[in-house]
């Protein structure tokens, strides 16, 4: 998925309540507008949060719940980076000070009480999903390399770090694959920077479009290198992707009359895939990469090798 394609398609509001006729109320009077989905404890809608790609755009939360309470929901929310961006409103028949302070002290950003008023349950979701789109959007303007379109330097490492932490936590494979096109700086100074730029732009767009999956990530990792990283993939799977990646960008036939290895654009590629562990940094996992990708042109580039 695009880093901007969710923000065209209506907000997704997560509604968490142990009672069904609240649930069927607040849906009924969300739906026309929103993508609603519901759980019914804190602990299922962790794991609904936890097991999807797309997070939610605004969480209305209920307080009283058993099992675990909304505060507490909230708190785990926003101990977690991946998570604690997302705008909870808290939901209660209590009208308290303190408890709508307390609401407020553990990360909420708002709070409504029942009886619900649906006018105004209405108008609160309008304006906080308004204002997360407009942080989401400058935020991914952000996090985006001004020349290619796809994700930056940044937002790889972003990325990379927050698939680390989720890879330990589910005992899952991570992978990722360094590219560089094969003799960049000979077809600047044969083309020009322009037509350069604008094979920067079809090795990116190749790129993105060669991956599988809407958990994976193209970035620009500087000048005219490339990566992917590639969660729940083992090696072997990775290879398999930045094959199709180089064969994705050698069908291209972007001309390349100064290459030392074909009459057109080519690129090598470097995979390595391991299990995170607490210990481990995923230093190691961009070093082995690296290596990889090394060994690749000094076998002769235009090729995938791995670690």
């Amino acid at each position: 998925m695009s880093p901007i394609t969710h923000l065209a398609r209506p907000a997704y509001v997560l509604v968490v309540d142990d009672t069904p006729a609240n649930i069927t109320l607040l849906a009924e009077a969300l739906s026309p507008q929103y993508r609603v989905r519901f759980a019914t404890s804190g602990p299922r809608a962790l794991e609904l949060i936890a097991r999807n790609d797309e997070l939610p755009d605004l969480i209305l939360l209920d307080v009283m719940m058993p099992e675990m309470d909304g505060y507490e929901v909230c708190r785990q929310l926003k101990e977690d980076a991946a998570t604690r961006d997302i705008p909870v409103i808290f939901v209660s028949a209590r009208n308290e000070v303190s408890s709508q302070e307390h609401g407020f002290n553990v990360g909420g950003v708002d709070y409504i009480t029942k009886p619900f008023d649906l006018p105004l349950v209405r108008a609160r979701v309008r304006t906080h999903v308004n204002l997360k789109r407009r942080t989401d959007l400058l935020e991914q303007l952000a996090n985006l390399d001004g020349l290619t379109g796809i994700a930056n330097r940044r937002r790889f490492d972003e990325v990379l770090d927050l698939e680390w932490r989720r890879a330990t936590r589910t005992e899952s494979p991570l992978s990722v694959v360094l590219l560089d096109v094969d003799h960049f700086k000979l077809y600047n100074d044969h083309y020009g920077h322009g037509l350069g730029d604008d094979c920067l732009r079809q090795v990116a767009a190749a790129l993105a479009e060669a991956l599988p999956r809407g958990g994976d990530l193209a970035a620009r990792y500087g000048g005219e290198e490339f990566a992917a990283i590639l969660p729940a993939c083992d090696v072997d799977g990775a290879v398999a992707v930045a094959e199709r990646i180089r064969a994705a960008i050698e069908q291209r036939r972007i001309p390349h009359a100064t290459s030392k290895t074909a009459a057109f654009v080519t690129i090598s590629a470097g995979c390595a895939g391991l299990q995170p562990l607490f210990e481990n940094r995923h230093i190691e996992l961009l070093e082995a990469a690296d290596r990889a990708l090394y060994e690749a042109k000094r076998a002769g580039r235009n090729q995938v090798c791995s670690t």
